[in-house]
């Protein structure tokens, strides 16, 4: 099968893109190199897939020069004629889609962003899908669309009506617009509500990275909340492990749907919605106290009251993806804490 894999720069783009050439899949990997965070962690991901730096040009295919079956395209999602072009050369059998704006912090700063990536552009992705007769996608949402929900741990049956980030809400439409062009045009959707992924390559924007290394600089590390924050820390091979079993069995039409009683994870589309996470939430205090651990050395904290957009705690019931996948978490925090700091030693030459 010939997979599109957006994102594929990125942290787990690059983790999902290994996993699908290790398994004999044929995979484009699209990314735009953007500079919300520094582009040369990106490009070091792709050097990982034998993608040089300075043969990367927009809208050209590049040839891995080691994997076989992975090549690179450098393309926004905003350039309607630009992927419309790319799905018309390459009779995709699937799409991956995990590009997207990411960050909630940074959706205060710039929102307009977000609804050129996460809103067009997927738009621009799914117009391809139906166009080009692809059978099966998958695609990123996020635990942030609970928003201001109390009850947990959060099931994709719950209420998403209250989304308190705009990088949240561009989520919930990516699910609307999903449904909608599965109901319409027969598109198979399986969309996977990340849970706080964390593991080597990671974001320098996530909270593993900017606390290891102001730890090792000797600078304080911003813990929000006063501390009082927990989440469902999920490493990144268990989410990719995820993400590949929904691509190798798209969704399926639900033969029990009670149009009486609809529920948005058990449409009568062949559209699916899923919970990925570690199913085990951890203080954020114990969290740092694993990275001192490690580092044999402590954190300066300072302590600061919760920020806009943000939730005090995220747990994730999986039930669902265990049911119908098998899927089940294998790496506790403080083994997952340890590989990132190695790699992040590595990388760093520390």
């Amino acid at each position: 099968m010939k997979i599109l894999l957006t994102g594929a720069a990125g942290f787990i783009g690059f983790h999902t893109a290994k996993k699908l050439i290790k398994s004999g899949y044929e995979v484009v990997g699209l990314d735009n190199i953007n500079d919300y965070y520094d582009k040369n962690l990106k490009y070091g991901r792709l050097k990982e897939l034998y993608i040089k730096k300075e043969e990367i040009e927009y809208a050209k295919i590049i040839q891995s020069d080691k994997l076989k079956g992975f090549s690179f395209v450098k393309m926004n999602l905003e350039d309607k004629d630009g992927i419309f072009g790319l799905f018309e050369k390459h009779k995709f059998d699937g799409v991956c889609h995990l590009a997207a704006q990411a960050g909630v912090r940074y959706s205060l700063e710039n929102p307009y962003s977000y609804i050129d990536s996460n809103i067009y552009g997927f738009l621009n992705i799914l117009e391809s899908c139906r166009q080009f007769g692809v059978s099966n996608l998958s695609f990123a949402s996020s635990s942030s669309v609970y928003g201001l929900n109390k009850k947990q741990p959060f099931s994709e049956h719950d209420s998403v009506d209250h989304p308190i980030s705009l990088y949240a809400a561009t989520k919930k439409s990516n699910e609307l617009m999903a449904h909608t062009y599965s109901h319409l045009f027969g598109l198979r959707t399986t969309g996977l509500r990340f849970f706080t992924v964390y593991g080597p390559w990671g974001r320098p924007d996530m909270a593993l990275f900017k606390f290891v290394k102001n730890i090792l600089e000797d600078k304080p590390i911003d813990v929000y909340n006063y501390g009082n924050m927990q989440r469902d820390f999920t490493y990144i091979d268990d989410i990719v492990e995820g993400i590949f079993r929904t691509i190798e069995k798209p969704a399926e039409e639900n033969k029990n749907f009670n149009a009486e009683n609809p529920d948005p994870a058990t449409s009568f589309s062949a559209y699916r919605i899923y919970n990925i996470g570690n199913n085990a939430p951890v203080k954020l205090l114990d969290f740092i106290k694993a990275i001192e651990d490690n580092l044999k050395k402590k954190a300066k904290l300072n302590m600061m009251p919760m920020q806009m957009g943000d939730v005090a705690s995220t747990y994730a019931n999986i039930s669902e993806l265990s049911e119908d996948f098998g899927y089940k978490p294998k790496t506790p925090v403080e083994v997952g804490v340890n590989k990132f700091i190695a790699w992040f030693r590595e990388f760093y030459n520390i």
